[in-house]
């Protein structure tokens, strides 16, 4: 069996981060590299569910974490009339161990570069990845932007939706637009003026669409509000950056339609400043064959193996279980084959994000409408039980694993 090897990672953002901790903990070397001169953050907030927190407890970073964002259990779906549709469950202590937790995802990568930190790690900044030039079946060797030349044992691939790592696995790939974008914005809570008792976060539905209010900050005193927006063309870069820069046709798009909503929502499209804005255009990857190099020393993982649509807001989550399921079977390598390990890594997590797709397809059957909705065949609406989801045994999975493999308990 294999020694350690030595793992370079590409990408410093959530996933990148926590890979590093994982590793951290699994006495695995690596470094960690991140192309922009500091620590990026491209705003917004995540919300972060029981099997991603489960993730980060065991890392050890959960308790820092819970009482720097808004700890919620439910999401309400109601219509325009205040009537209660759906209850979706987003966690829950006594159920599944864990609230659910919205937090900024700038606070959440302090947090974890903190952690780092504190363990004597230090993010490599200033990299830019260009391309892999040569790899064997030790190592690795890979080509920076400014000319210079690196190997290791692994390279992995945590840069995200547009990974360049990818590009040595799936040369013309590219991500798929979805033809929606949300547009979102913050405002103060106190502005929308709630009534009495009235639970968010929420979507209202009603016959012209739904909106969305997602209390942000430790004590809910900031809302998200959103919509989402049909886009025909899939713009590049720049063109998303012209559609980013035109606030007020953004804020025009948020207050379309807005009488056919409640009061509260009238008030909080009332007064939206132009620095809270953001546009998210979302995109998929289709489903990949191997997220391995064929000798296994080039590797991906989150969003550039399996970005997937925002429905049920597993996108982070899912990367949060990549990485941690990943570095405990890394640590097994002494007594497993790193191929086998791979292998099982892969086939788990594309059992749980195949679980996943079918479970947004029926948050995305509860977002329409009613005519819509009595237009699909029966039976199309079907129970969600989030227990699989979000009460996961990683550790217990990968032992019994190796233990099978190697006929040997612990």
């Amino acid at each position: 069996m294999a020694a350690l090897p030595n793992v370079a990672i590409i990408g410093a953002g959530l996933s990148g981060l926590s890979l590093a901790l994982a590793l951290h903990q699994q006495s695995i070397p690596f470094t960690l590299y991140e192309r922009h001169s500091s620590p990026l953050n491209i705003g917004g907030a995540v919300m972060l569910s029981p099997n991603a927190l489960q993730v980060l407890d065991a890392l050890g970073v959960y308790d820092r974490v819970r009482v720097k964002g808004y700890n919620f259990e439910t999401l309400e779906y109601r219509d325009e009339n205040g009537a209660l549709m759906e209850t979706y469950e987003f966690g829950g202590k006594k159920k599944f161990g864990y609230q659910g937790l919205r937090i900024y995802r700038a606070v959440l990568i302090e947090e974890l570069l903190a952690v780092l930190g504190e363990k004597g790690v230090r993010v490599v900044f200033g990299k830019k990845f260009v391309r892999v030039l040569e790899e064997s079946e030790r190592e690795v060797t890979w080509e920076w932007e400014d000319g210079s030349v690196q190997s290791a044992g692994i390279l992995v691939g945590a840069d995200g939706i547009r990974s360049t790592v990818r590009k040595y696995l799936y040369p013309d790939l590219e991500p798929t637009f979805t033809g929606m974008a949300g547009i979102t914005a913050a405002v103060p809570t106190e502005q929308l003026r709630l009534p009495l008792g009235y639970h968010i976060p929420v979507t209202i539905m009603t016959p012209t669409g739904s909106f969305v209010i997602a209390p942000q900050e430790v004590d809910g005193s900031e809302v998200l509000i959103g919509k989402q927006k049909r886009i025909v063309e899939n713009y590049d870069r720049a063109g998303w950056d012209r559609i980013s820069a035109d606030k007020e046709a953004l804020v025009k798009f948020l207050q379309q339609d807005s009488e056919h909503f409640p009061e509260f929502v009238q008030n909080a499209v009332s007064n939206i400043p132009h620095s809270k804005i953001n546009v998210w255009p979302f995109y998929v990857v289709p489903k990949l064959e191997k997220w391995t190099s064929e000798k296994r020393r080039v590797i991906i993982l989150g969003d550039a193996a399996h970005a997937i649509p925002p429905s049920a807001g597993q996108g982070i989550n899912q990367a949060f279980e990549d990485v941690y399921i990943f570095a405990l079977l890394l640590g097994q390598v002494d007594k497993v084959d790193t191929e086998d390990a791979l292998k099982f890594w892969q086939e788990y997590r594309e059992q749980r994000v195949a679980k996943i797709l079918v479970l947004n397809n029926q948050i995305e059957l509860r977002r329409m409408t009613k005519e819509e909705r009595d237009k699909m065949p029966p039976g199309s609406l079907q129970e969600i039980e989030l227990g699989w989801l979000y009460k996961p045994s990683f550790k217990d999975d990968v032992d019994r694993w190796v233990v099978a493999r190697t006929g040997k308990d612990e």
